[in-house]
């Protein structure tokens, strides 16, 4: 079934639309798509989304477990905590136990957000993962990350 789905056409258009890279790119924007459309009157972003569930879902409270959750550096987390910040979603505090350390947690107005417009988001992606069996979801997620691996070849980061 794999030789059937591979693409013939040997015009550079056609090797770019059949590279691997390009069809993971236009799969992540389809996924950012329906997670836009769900915070579209949220004043969300889909990064400040992630946050918020790193916050949320995993109990992470300090800026380098978020970051390392979110998959972003420290300087774009830096920015979208002082933007979660400003629309009243977390507050951050200095650790009493080590007061170098910052914890960030989620407000009740963080809270609120997170119950209203996750269940609109989870359907979304339900929606698009419909269109694959459990099975090859599995496989998807197997592939996805074999691909990803946990380290990033030297210049790759």
């Amino acid at each position: 079934m794999v030789a059937a789905m591979q693409m013939t056409d040997e015009t550079p258009t056609g090797r770019l639309h059949s590279s691997v890279g390009f069809k993971l790119q236009r799969t992540a924007r389809v996924f950012e798509k329906c997670i836009e459309l769900s915070l579209r009157n949220s004043g969300l972003s889909r990064v400040n989304w992630c946050i918020l569930l790193a916050l949320h879902e995993h109990n992470l409270t300090s800026p380098s477990e978020i970051s390392d959750f979110v998959g972003i550096d420290r300087t774009a987390t830096s920015r979208a905590l002082r933007q979660l910040e400003a629309l009243g979603t977390i507050k951050r505090s200095i650790d009493h136990s080590d007061r170098r350390m910052t914890q960030v947690k989620l407000t009740k107005r963080g809270v609120e957000l997170m119950a209203y417009y996750h269940p609109s988001c989870r359907d979304h992606l339900q929606m698009i993962e419909g269109r694959l069996t459990p099975e090859e979801l599995d496989q998807l997620r197997y592939l996805l990350f074999k691909l990803n691996g946990n380290e990033a070849p030297e210049g790759c980061r």
